[in-house]
């Protein structure tokens, strides 16, 4: 049995505290794209967590926790991670590799920072991880695959290959010293020791998985609307961050997933440059941020601010059609205790006119948020477990978001705790 765990919007819906509380019945939990530039933060017994590249499984001592080929696998950074859960009490994570994955070079992140530098007040907002010229690399074939670190002199060759290109655009665009190749070679070879135990035929391993009737769980990185193809392009991200990718970033057949949690937040938030059509600002923004998360609204990678705004229909309803959304998770719904009226952008205005259908970036730019405003309900929610137990206009708040996104609210998350959680 296979579910996907994945955002509806741009990321940081709350996916890794959900990954978290569902990978207790899970044997394997698999990350499938996207690399370490974007986190999950997670709260648990061992204490809290931002997980960058390791899947949000690491925590439980039955999984087995994958890298898929579909992920930019920074070596140094996973490895790293690793230290760093370890060092603070949780047993050693079972981890696996995909030999198919590919890695993100020294050079990538360079390359990230120079060009954002370049761009200057047109730059995307990348985390300068380094995963647009990394995708980039991989898809014009000129990527480095985990397994390509057996074979030593193939290696140097395609380190051969690939220098003078982009040597080419270090010293003459970006003005920059050029690639020392046996710099490089020692590096990967370092790369080499660091991952060599944990390597693995991830789609063979899978495939023999599911005939024993195992339990995966597939994670995805951001949401829907930082989808290369179908988000707000081009201030996306560079790999697919769709369920349907899933399949592909971990090396099963797509009718292999059956079920599909979508996350939402009850409000809205986002990081990096694009349209935002329920985004708020100054003090209203500032304090819904504070309050936010635990510990307030920031990038679980980058530690930027998180851009705030109201609950977006429009956004959530074309979100979930995407990623084939079985059941909908609403995060940081007690995060909202604290207001009167709460705003809900339930269409936008296009030009004089009304929609209620997600648009096309250009007339997303133009967008206008529509609000219905509903009574809140002014007191903490935390601790409740059952549904019936929320206040009454939490419910109807929760009823009127789900009507308007058409998808079914199973689980609603009411603090930052694994067991913060009523399932409906």
């Amino acid at each position: 049995m296979v579910n996907a765990i994945v955002g509806a919007n741009w990321g940081d819906e709350g996916k890794g505290k959900i990954t978290d509380m569902l990978a207790r019945e899970s044997d394997i939990i698999i990350r499938f794209q996207g690399g370490a530039n974007a986190g999950h933060t997670i709260v648990n017994d061992y204490g809290k967590f931002a997980l960058h590249t390791l899947p949000s499984g690491v925590f439980y001592d039955h999984t087995t926790n994958i890298i898929g080929n579909g992920v930019a696998l920074n070596i140094p950074v996973l490895f790293q991670e690793i230290e760093q859960v370890v060092s603070q009490g949780v047993p050693r994570p079972k981890i696996l590799v995909s030999d198919r994955a590919q890695m993100v070079m020294p050079y990538h992140i360079l390359f990230d920072q120079y060009e954002e530098e370049r761009l200057g007040k047109s730059s995307f907002g990348s985390t300068k991880s380094g995963i647009a010229p990394f995708y980039s690399d991989k898809y014009a074939k000129l990527g480095f695959q985990v397994q390509e670190l057996f074979d030593e002199d193939a290696l140097r060759a395609h380190l051969e290959r690939i220098a003078p290109q982009k040597n080419v655009l270090l010293e003459n665009l970006y003005h920059k010293p050029a690639l020392d190749i046996d710099e490089l070679f020692d590096t990967l070879m370092e790369y080499k020791k660091m991952v060599e135990p944990y390597v693995c035929d991830v789609s063979l391993y899978l495939s023999n998985a599911l005939k024993e009737g195992k339990h995966i769980l597939l994670e995805g990185q951001l949401g829907t609307l930082k989808d290369p193809d179908h988000g707000i392009y081009p201030m996306v991200t560079s790999s697919s961050t769709l369920a349907a990718y899933g399949a592909i970033g971990a090396g099963i057949s797509p009718y292999e997933i059956t079920g599909i949690v979508t996350v939402c937040k009850a409000y809205s938030s986002a990081v990096g440059a694009g349209a935002f059509v329920s985004e708020i600002f100054g003090e209203e923004a500032d304090e819904l941020r504070r309050r936010g998360g635990d510990g307030g609204e920031y990038g679980a990678t980058t530690g930027r601010p998180r851009r705030m705004g109201w609950f977006d229909c429009v956004a959530s309803k074309y979100g979930c059609r995407l990623q084939g959304t079985t059941e909908v998770a609403f995060t940081v719904l007690d995060v909202l205790g604290y207001l009167d009226k709460i705003p809900v952008c339930v269409g936008y205005e296009i030009d004089g006119e009304v929609t209620t259908d997600f648009p096309v970036t250009t007339k997303l730019e133009k967008a206008k948020p529509v609000y219905e405003v509903l009574d809140g309900w002014k007191c903490d929610i935390r601790g409740i477990k059952n549904y019936s137990d929320l206040p009454e206009n939490c419910r109807k708040y929760i009823e009127f978001c789900e009507e308007h996104i058409g998808y079914p609210i199973k689980m609603i998350s009411n603090g930052p705790k694994r067991d913060d959680i009523i399932i409906r």
